[in-house]
């Protein structure tokens, strides 16, 4: 009831989210991109949280890389379902290797908090202001 004039900045609000946290896992995606092999090899050891211990390198240059190019996906609005899948996935796997740690929950509460958000904007969708809906429309007449 309160504030409900603002209903009709919804897809604005969207906006502002997805380009916001886009923006933020790019920047933290980047340097776990160009770290090179070395890098790589230290993300894709988390995965022996889960008991895969083979191809580190693999799945850390996937880690970077859904980082790093699922933020560029979300700000735009692209493939904006399927980012935020790979993005819950890595940040499933960042939460599960602090919480295999024993790390208390200041250290994985950010890739938790993440992981939720992702989890509801795969449910909510990218909103109007995003080339998903630009080429839903376009597909449609």
């Amino acid at each position: 009831m309160i504030l409900r004039f603002l209903d009709k900045y919804r897809d604005i609000g969207l906006l502002i989210l997805r380009v916001g946290i886009g923006i933020m896992f790019m920047i933290h995606g980047l340097p776990k991109l160009t770290g090179g092999p070395e890098k790589w090899i230290m993300l894709g050891g988390t995965m022996k949280s889960f008991g895969i211990g083979f191809a580190p390198m693999a799945w850390g240059l996937m880690a970077a890389f859904s980082e790093f190019a699922g933020g560029l996906l979300l700000a735009l609005g692209f493939f904006t379902r399927p980012a935020c899948f790979a993005l819950l996935a890595t940040m499933t796997v960042a939460a599960s290797m602090h919480i295999s740690k024993g790390d208390p929950f200041v250290v994985y509460s950010h890739a938790m908090e993440a992981g939720i958000l992702f989890l509801s904007l795969i449910f909510i969708g990218p909103g109007k202001y995003s080339l998903d809906d630009q080429i839903r429309c376009k597909k449609r007449t």
